[in-house]
């Protein structure tokens, strides 16, 4: 079943304000827009909600840049993937990557379940960030 232009839509919405408040370091706006129990994949590492503003914290700050996401959905739940560039503020410096995206419907809106971070790299492959935790101070830094 294809996915209807209201549910494309607030998908959209939801990866759009995503980006607008990582940009303006909003991050209690931020945590809203994931379900409680959400996890957000970076370095690794999975961080629980509880975890993820030390992890923004921790992270420069800059301009997110995104495309409209590419989503299926089924009933209340969705997967999605999504381009972006991040330009780091002080040194103009661009990270190319994506995001792989599970959803949830709830009585909210759309909701990230997970969020999961792609690095695109100079030498050609993908990871998905150097092994170093900047919250929990584990890992190769």
């Amino acid at each position: 079943m294809p996915v209807t232009i209201e549910d494309q839509l607030a998908l959209q919405d939801l990866t759009t304000r995503y980006a607008q408040h990582l940009s303006r370091h909003e991050v209690g706006d931020l945590v809203d827009l994931f379900v409680p129990d959400a996890i957000y994949h970076a370095f690794n590492t999975d961080y629980s909600m509880a975890e993820f503003p030390a992890l923004l914290d921790s992270a420069p700050r800059g301009q997110l840049i995104v495309n409209p996401p590419l989503v299926d959905v089924v009933d209340d739940d969705g997967t999605g993937s999504q381009h972006y560039i991040f330009i780091d503020q002080r040194t103009h410096d661009m990270r190319l990557a994506w995001y792989d995206d599970i959803y949830r419907r709830t009585p909210q809106g759309w909701r990230f379940v997970r969020r999961t971070t792609t690095f695109l790299r100079r030498h050609g492959g993908v990871d998905h960030g150097k092994e170093h935790d900047p919250v929990r101070g584990t890992g190769q830094g």
